[in-house]
């Protein structure tokens, strides 16, 4: 006997009810009302408390949204946050749009360079496989990914070598996915159709070992990008504001390596000791071992690939590596914008590789987009920050401080402000006020110097506290593997934890006793 289904009530045809259901589409429904609820609050603390605390109130919605990313992608709902933040006059257009203009380059480097580095992720999986494959100890695993993203990201961008490693985990995650969910290994290729999200094709057999190695891909991609920040501090190329800093104090490439070692290098050897640590301990949803039955996959599926190569497929490698080789030339000495280089990337090796559908071009663009214009919508919270002086209280406080405090309070700060914000914007801030400092006579140029590498350590070392603080880590956490792999905002503040203890603390006992 069937049981019959109940018929919709009217209320759940009704427009409201409707609404609600396509307002933000499978987002839960707590998740639209507490959104709603925002919306509607935050002119009654503007009416109430004034533009400080509601623009204070709005960084904290923001920052929930990205918190949140699973349950659904920031860019709605930070969207609409911004927008509600440009009708209360918590900010102008013309102030976003001066966000935006200063930080183009970023723009420019993911609308292209993720792009650029789709067509070669071929190559990338060759390189990583053999690796892979050769190296079967995990905790040497993770101590060679998390160098080679530092030594990296010291002459590259980080979002550029974080977009490898999650080409790499993306492509190793496809291989596994499909054999487990019964297709033919011969029959797997990275770029065809197959859900990867659905679970339920997934066998029984597979079950427990797809878990395990989701575990162990998100420890290498916390690890490499932890290591990008590592080695993002330690060169004047590195990370944006270390350029915007030195140029104020007037340091070129040595100079400015010699002035951030007392500080960078520690910070680097504490990083080191620290992945050794919590993948000999299994600590912090480290540890986990690739398993056998995930490792017969990859090998076997690098076997066949390696057999099936015919000229063409070795022709087109040839090509991405020398695309690779613009890449890494154009980047060390900096040739160009980092996006005009990854255009280039894109040209060079669609070209020679014979892809010239635009169809074909357009999926490499599918994953940076949305990102870019997520980050366009945090650039109009970075507005509401500078207009309403949201900072103000805490960057009084530091400069009103003298001496060795100064240079602690100077390096906590910006690690906090960094932690919530945009680090380029905090540096900025910072590095102006010092600037002024030093033009009115308040400090003299050795303080200022030592308090530039505060600034400058400050911004990049504890701000991989959060995904918020490091574009990298935002980067990851709204991409397409985040949820393959279940990297939520939450898992990535608890798994970077140990790494901003030991990193930040370091860095603060360098800022005291080495500087």
């Amino acid at each position: 006997m069937h049981s019959v289904e109940p018929a919709p009530s009217a209320d759940a045809n009704s427009w409201p009810a409707v609404a609600l259901r396509v307002f933000l589409g499978q987002a839960p429904r707590w998740y639209k009302f507490a959104l709603l609820a925002a919306l509607a609050i935050n002119p009654v603390v503007l009416a109430i408390l004034g533009p400080f605390w509601c623009g204070w109130l709005l960084l904290v919605e923001f920052i929930a949204a990205l918190a949140l990313a699973l349950r659904c992608y920031p860019l709605q709902p930070a969207g609409l946050l911004a927008i509600e933040a440009l009708l209360l006059g918590l900010t102008s257009a013309a102030q976003v749009a001066h966000e935006v203009e200063a930080n183009f380059s970023v723009i420019l480097l993911l609308m292209f360079m993720v792009a650029g580095i789709y067509f070669l992720r071929d190559l990338l999986m060759l390189l990583f496989t053999n690796l892979l494959v050769r190296v079967r100890s995990k905790l040497a695993l993770s101590v060679t990914i998390l160098s080679v993203a530092a030594l990296l990201s010291a002459f590259l961008d980080a979002l550029t070598v974080v977009a490898v490693v999650m080409t790499v985990a993306t492509g190793f995650y496809t291989i596994y996915h499909r054999v487990a969910a019964g297709r033919r290994l011969d029959d797997c290729r990275i770029d065809d159709v197959h859900d990867h999200e659905n679970d339920e094709l997934v066998g029984e057999a597979h079950r427990a070992d797809l878990t395990r190695f989701r575990a162990f891909l998100r420890s290498l991609v916390m690890h490499a990008a932890v290591g990008t920040a590592l080695g993002g501090v330690c060169t004047l190329v590195g990370e944006p504001q270390n350029l915007l800093v030195g140029k104020a104090v007037g340091w070129d490439f040595i100079a400015y390596a010699q002035h951030m070692a007392p500080v960078t290098l520690p910070v680097l050897l504490a990083g080191l000791l620290m992945c050794m640590l919590l993948e000999r301990l299994r600590w912090f949803g480290y540890g986990e071992q690739l398993p056998d039955s995930v490792r017969q996959v990859i090998e076997h599926h690098a076997e066949r690939t390696r057999e099936r190569r015919d000229r063409a497929q070795r022709l087109r490698l040839t090509a991405q590596a020398f695309a690779a080789g613009f890449l890494v030339i154009g980047l060390v000495f900096h040739l160009a914008e980092v996006g005009l280089i990854g255009l280039g990337v894109i040209v060079i090796a669609t070209a020679l590789c014979g892809v010239v559908e635009e169809k074909r071009i357009g999926h490499a663009f599918e994953e940076a987009l949305p990102f870019t214009a997520l980050l366009v919508t945090f650039f109009a919270i970075v507005a509401v920050i500078q207009q309403q002086g949201l900072f103000a209280p805490v960057i009084d406080v530091v400069l009103a401080a003298e001496g060795r405090r100064q240079l602690v309070l100077m390096y906590l700060a910006n690690g906090a402000l960094s932690a919530i914000s945009d680090n380029v914007f905090v540096a900025t801030i910072y590095i102006n006020e010092l600037q002024a400092a030093r033009a009115a006579g308040a400090i003299g140029r050795e303080q200022f110097e030592l308090l530039a590498v505060a600034v400058n350590t400050g911004t990049n070392i504890p701000s991989v506290a959060t995904p918020n603080g490091q574009a990298a880590f935002l980067f990851l956490l709204t991409s397409a593997l985040a949820p393959l792999i279940r990297l939520g905002y939450g898992r990535m503040v608890w798994m970077a934890l140990p790494y901003t203890l030991a990193m930040t603390l370091t860095g603060l006992t360098a800022v005291l006793f080495l500087l």
